[in-house]
């Protein structure tokens, strides 16, 4: 599949509530992707060689300490001896694994370590903690782990790979391919293809059942909107670094902006009646339950949602998937948001840093991070061990051979202090759209105000 990355060399980015994975079966490698793999990781410094390298790996030695937060990487590590595992190619290394409760206490914990100089050797950052450590992280760009990483280039600072992210992570439109068939209409490319398509689905089954809604999005609960609101501005200019590009101006919601052009499509469509007699109110469970039960013909989700939909229905062989079409024109590139998580990256706190960099090459090396990729539901970021998508989400890939990925920026310091000050919630907007009197021309004038104001306040530039 041809894939064109937009490498937008992020500074920060999204946000820790927005991250979804990419779901896919546990499948092993085999016959030239095993070989490819294989042939891969032997070009790595994990010490997995003979001679030199074996040598080398005998001479390094110290103790390392990788503090963690996931609790599905920590149970993987307990149960595969991850610690043992690497001592067989390092026996003079000893590894500290420190898990921390969860995220947020992982963060107030590293700032804190980083005013004492006692930051971990090896820790990991979301996108958008990357320029808040970037002084105390190591470059990454010589190690294959790098290299072979498809995403890691994308987030480099200042022509740095300060972080490896470990899983990549993609958005889906899932839809009944039988209902698409019955009512007439084919997978949308553009978005006023999505809409026409969503008018008709509604028009068909809407005639016969009032309940009925084309599009299944569960308002009532705000979030579940993110795939539009928070998504669509970055597809729209191929920017995803949006939201930081917006902490820069004073007015970035003023007609002609990516998000102006962007909430506009959103609200023409929320505006429809596609959405079923109350789209304010149902939640996420019950509208991706009557998704399921064909309810509805259409749900955005991430691959997450997946297997919520199987789980609600006997018979999902006729669930399908596809790209949202943000596009006006087929002439324009089909983008595709794409997000890294949980970035590996060496602290210059390290006292043993190559021993670090070694941990690092090692993890995702043949010797581990196959057996943990397939463990977990995400997406392989490692070209040289390239995870099986299940069939219902990979037909996306399939529709769309050309497209265009955009890593998601979900916006970095400036901008949240920014969106804190002034309250601008994006999913709560997008709730908003469905309220009678909501106009979206003063909605967004009043935003900029606020912003400008809050910029000043802020002394931010």
């Amino acid at each position: 599949m041809k894939k064109h990355v937009l490498a937008l060399g992020l500074c920060a980015a999204m946000a820790a509530g927005s991250l979804a994975g990419c779901s896919s079966d546990k499948a092993p490698a085999s016959g030239d992707t095993a070989a490819s793999a294989e042939d891969s990781a032997k070009d790595t410094a994990s010490g997995a060689g003979s001679g030199d390298e074996g040598a080398a790996a005998e001479e390094l030695e110290g103790s390392l300490v990788f503090a963690i937060w996931d609790n599905n990487l920590m149970d993987y590590i307990d149960e595969n001896d991850m610690v043992g595992k690497f001592q067989e190619k390092y026996p003079n290394a000893e590894i500290e694994v420190e898990k921390i409760k969860d995220d947020s206490e992982y963060w107030n914990a590293m700032k804190m370590r980083t005013s004492a100089n006692q930051l971990p050797d090896v820790m990991f950052n979301k996108p958008f903690t990357l320029s808040r450590f970037k002084d105390y992280l190591l470059d990454l760009s010589d190690l294959d782990a790098a290299k072979n990483n498809e995403l890691a280039a994308g987030y480099a600072i200042d022509g740095k790979i300060l972080g490896v992210p470990m899983t990549a992570g993609y958005e889906y439109v899932f839809y009944w391919k039988d209902m698409f068939e019955e009512a007439g209409v084919e997978v949308p490319t553009t978005w006023e293809d999505f809409k026409t398509v969503a008018q008709t689905l509604q028009d068909y089954y809407g005639k016969d059942n009032p309940d009925f809604m084309a599009v299944a999005l569960g308002a009532k609960d705000e979030w579940p909107d993110y795939p539009y609101m928070e998504f669509m501005p970055a597809l729209q200019g191929g920017n995803g670094q949006n939201w930081n590009d917006m902490a820069k101006t004073d007015a970035p919601f003023a007609e002609g902006t990516d998000i102006q052009k962007a909430y506009q499509k959103v609200y023409d469509l929320f505006s429809m009646d596609v959405f079923g007699k109350d789209p304010l109110g149902m939640g996420n469970d019950q509208v991706t339950s009557l998704f399921a039960q064909k309810q509805a013909a259409i749900l955005a989700l991430g691959d997450w949602g997946l297997q919520n939909i199987q789980n609600g229905t006997d018979d999902y062989s006729q669930l399908g998937t596809f790209y949202l079409p943000v596009r006006d024109s087929e002439s324009d590139p089909f983008r595709v948001i794409v997000q890294g998580d949980s970035f590996m990256g060496v602290t210059t706190h390290s006292k043993n840093p190559e021993l670090a960099k070694a941990f690092v090459e090692w993890f995702y090396s043949e010797d581990w991070y196959p057996g943990y990729i397939n463990y977990v539901t995400s997406a392989s970021s490692m070209t040289s061990f390239p995870k099986e998508k299940d069939p219902i989400l990979a037909e996306s890939d399939a529709q769309q051979p050309d497209m265009e990925l955009v890593m998601y920026d979900g916006g970095g310091d400036d901008f949240q202090a920014i969106q804190n000050e002034i309250a601008f919630d994006y999913k709560k907007l997008g709730a908003q759209m469905f309220t009678d009197g909501f106009d979206l021309t003063t909605e967004l004038n009043a935003l900029n105000e606020k912003w400008a104001a809050a910029r000043a306040k802020l002394g931010i530039q």
